[in-house]
């Protein structure tokens, strides 16, 4: 098994995956149902930071609705993309959301107010982009 370092928010960049931080959660809001390709999801979000700055996070399936505001929890196995042009950190179900004694991270109030940015030129890898590498149709169906 892989073993992950724990990032601090400023050392977020888009496209990182199995990412381990230790946050204060600033922000935290209800879940809620939106529509994307895959059909209907249940997200939440909230922001969250350390000494470094802070970021958005957005909570996927199970994972949505697992933090409260002001707590101080270490989140595992999450990943990074971009939105207009901010870092935004996700985590979703094979994630791991676990509470923190309330020392062992900083306090609301010393978290600055830096976002990581995203590179403007930054664009998710492409998945499932319907090309067939190396599959050959058959002219006539195998009877």
């Amino acid at each position: 098994m892989k073993e992950t370092q724990t990032k601090k928010i400023s050392e977020l960049k888009p496209g990182m995956n199995n990412v381990t931080v230790r946050v204060r959660v600033l922000e935290a809001d209800e879940p809620r149902v939106i529509t994307t390709r895959k059909g209907q999801r249940t997200i939440s979000e909230a922001i969250v930071g350390d000494e470094t700055g802070r970021v958005k996070l957005t909570l996927w399936g199970e994972a949505a609705g697992k933090v409260e505001q002001g707590a101080a929890v270490e989140i595992s196995g999450a990943w990074t993309t971009a939105y207009r042009g901010q870092v935004v950190l996700n985590v979703g179900g094979r994630g791991r959301i676990t509470t923190l004694a309330d020392e062992e991270v900083v306090g609301e109030d010393s978290v600055p107010e830096e976002t990581p940015k995203a590179p403007h030129d930054w664009r998710p890898p492409q998945r499932g982009s319907g090309s067939f590498r190396g599959y050959k149709t058959r002219k006539y169906p195998r009877y």
